[in-house]
């Protein structure tokens, strides 16, 4: 993936918060209900984070950190309920632009100062040092630098997977990336996305998570929360069931976990033309409205 070059546009959210709409993506950073509140709910109570941070130390991971606000709910959440819980975070994002325009323009503002001056040290240095922090933001295509935080050892309490939609990033939805990413993930941890897309389900599957559904804040449909163990997760609808044997549950493959956007589009497309799973235009009539899209483009 190179890296962006495109215009980052200014948006404002409905509570408030603003977010940045990407020209090379054709899509928002976030929810345009409210950029703070789907940090909130999406990410950080949808892993109970604010209960994993009694322990006395809490590790996280932020794949696609972008404006820094999932990251910055969390630390806010943490500080909170327990100041005295040693944080350990690893944050990847591809795009510099993007944190230091928060940071410039005054976007993360709303967060309390200790936050903001964090998010400030990620932006500037890549680092943010604290006697109750320590956190490390690794630029670059995150198919590659998600293998130095496997060199770490690292095994996140929590993970936050907020990639662009899978029809517009597809190389952040593959099995493969999602089997390197699950490979971080404690055996207890929790990993969350706003995505209930059929083929992120099947790659977090294949990658040997289960997975429940959790509310997605501000969207239609439900994100995705998956952990090894089935306990504690909610089932998963009948018509979430069904359209995981539709073939809108083939995934992305990139096999060499470098392949671009195009041809992992085009690989999926031709897997799906010779799949023997059920069209997924025969679940879309059994269970949605008429013209009403399958996920959210977002």
């Amino acid at each position: 993936m190179s890296i962006p070059t495109g215009a980052l546009v200014l948006e404002p959210t409905a509570d408030g918060s603003m977010t940045l709409f990407s020209e090379d993506f054709g899509e928002w950073f976030h929810s345009r209900q409210g950029a703070y509140a789907e940090a909130y709910a999406t990410y950080v109570e949808a892993t109970d984070l604010a209960s994993l941070a009694q322990a006395p130390t809490l590790t996280l991971l932020d794949v696609c950190y972008g404006l820094g606000y999932n990251t910055a709910a969390a630390l806010d959440t943490i500080l909170r309920v327990n100041p005295a819980c040693q944080v350990r975070l690893v944050a990847l994002e591809l795009d510099p632009r993007v944190p230091s325009q928060a940071v410039e323009q005054g976007l993360i503002n709303g967060w309390p100062t200790a936050v903001q001056a964090c998010l400030q040290d990620l932006a500037n240095t890549g680092q943010a040092q604290r006697p109750w922090l320590e956190a490390i933001l690794m630029w670059g295509d995150a198919r590659q630098r998600i293998q130095a935080v496997k060199t770490l050892e690292f095994q996140a309490d929590v993970i936050f997977f907020d990639p662009f939609s899978p029809p517009h990033c597809p190389e952040l939805w593959t099995v493969e990336f999602v089997q390197q990413v699950a490979a971080c993930l404690h055996s207890e941890g929790k990993l969350v996305t706003y995505s209930c897309a059929a083929a992120v389900r099947t790659a977090f599957h294949r990658a040997g998570l289960s997975i429940g559904p959790v509310n997605a804040a501000g969207r239609r449909w439900p994100g995705t929360l998956a952990q090894v163990s089935s306990v504690g997760l909610a089932p998963l609808s009948p018509q979430e069931q069904e359209h995981l044997l539709t073939r809108a549950a083939v995934p992305y493959r990139d096999p060499t976990l470098s392949d671009s956007a195009d041809v992992i589009r085009q690989r999926r497309q031709q897997e799906q033309s010779v799949s023997d799973l059920v069209p997924t235009s025969a679940w879309r009539k059994r269970w949605l409205p008429p013209h009403q899209k399958v996920t959210p483009a977002r």
